[in-house]
């Protein structure tokens, strides 16, 4: 039987976890081996912000990591723009904040905490990405506070680009996606990584149907959303503030 969300990770443990893998996620190509098609999704993901919203003054990452997105989203864009980091760990935070400086003369500010309850600026951004984060949101008021809030951050043609682990809402479905993703980390690492990713991710994720974001991010005010890809349990997707 699944965690139920009740028993499911604490943010403070999740905060303990990422303390101690810093390393793991500092490298562009290597830092998410448990994604499926992580590159190609940090890749979309950050073309289409700069083809969206090709003026760029101030981005915010959410659950940034060490950084890996912003760096790329920075090589791509080929300027300078101010960056807003936010994490739970402030050791991803302070290595982030090493990394994202050596590609802008722009501003890089770290921001320590739950972006849910982070007082940021509303309508203070260009573009938000939130790469492997939104699957830790628990119930449908947890989704709907997280979508409102990332929405009024947003300046006027503004976006929002994911990356993230989702389920699926057929049953049958979702069952053959994970026995995919299984056969992925099996192929990956063997046996005994895919039974720890499995793991770690019964005790710490909750996944919900890219259809169900899309969904809520129209209703949440969206203008227009998209999905750029999707392979197995895995999408890329975003949309643009009116």
């Amino acid at each position: 039987m699944p965690t139920p969300l009740s028993q499911k990770s604490t943010l403070a443990e999740i905060e303990q976890r990422f303390d101690h893998d810093v390393e793991r996620f500092s490298n562009l190509d290597t830092g998410q081996v448990a994604t499926i098609d992580a590159p190609l999704a940090m890749e979309l993901i950050t073309a289409a912000a700069l083809a969206a919203t090709p003026v760029v003054t101030r981005i915010l990452d959410i659950g940034c990591g060490a950084g890996n997105n912003t760096i790329k989203l920075l090589r791509c864009h080929g300027g300078n723009f101010d960056c807003d980091l936010n994490d739970l760990s402030m050791p991803m935070l302070m290595r982030a904040q090493q990394r994202v400086g050596r590609e802008t003369s722009g501003r890089v500010e770290i921001v320590q905490g739950d972006f849910r309850t982070v007082p940021f600026v509303d309508g203070g951004y260009d573009i938000i990405l939130a790469a492997a984060v939104l699957h830790h949101l628990r119930d449908d008021q947890d989704w709907l506070a997280a979508f409102t809030k990332i929405h009024s951050l947003l300046r006027p043609k503004g976006s929002f680009w994911v990356t993230d682990l989702v389920s699926h809402e057929i049953d049958p479905v979702e069952r053959l996606m994970w026995r995919r993703y299984g056969d992925y980390l099996e192929a990956t690492g063997g046996e005994a990584y895919r039974e720890k990713v499995v793991r770690y991710i019964d005790r710490e994720d909750s996944p919900r149907p890219v259809t169900f974001q899309l969904d809520l991010m129209r209703r949440v005010g969206f203008s227009s959303v998209d999905l750029l890809h999707k392979n197995s349990c895995f999408a890329a997707f975003g949309g643009v503030r009116e």
